[in-house]
């Protein structure tokens, strides 16, 4: 695993390129103050980086620095990724390349 400063909670480690993120919780209700079933909400399109992998292998045998840490909140559209589930928990499981930005 890269080396970064916070220490992952979870226990999946991804390969080369990709990241583990834990997606924001969808809004429960709207500005207006009405309550949203589940099949209404939004899925967010933001979350947190919780796993990074060692990044992608390169044709002379190194590997390519991820752009993304640990913690980091990034920006990634509504079908990103796949959607695992450990120890009870929902994650997304994409590559690096499918995070548009990284929240400041």
């Amino acid at each position: 695993m890269a080396a970064t400063k916070e220490k992952s909670k979870v226990k999946l480690v991804p390969l080369g390129d990709r990241i583990v993120v834990q997606r924001e919780v969808s809004q429960e209700k709207t500005s207006g103050g009405i309550f949203l079933p589940d099949s209404a909400k939004d899925r967010p399109t933001r979350g947190k980086v919780v796993s990074v992998g060692d990044g992608r292998m390169l044709e002379n045998g190194s590997r390519s620095v991820l752009q993304v840490k640990v913690g980091d909140l990034v920006l990634f559209t509504s079908y990103a990724g796949e959607n695992i589930e450990v120890d009870g928990e929902e994650y997304l499981l994409m590559n690096e390349s499918e995070v548009l930005a990284v929240l400041g």
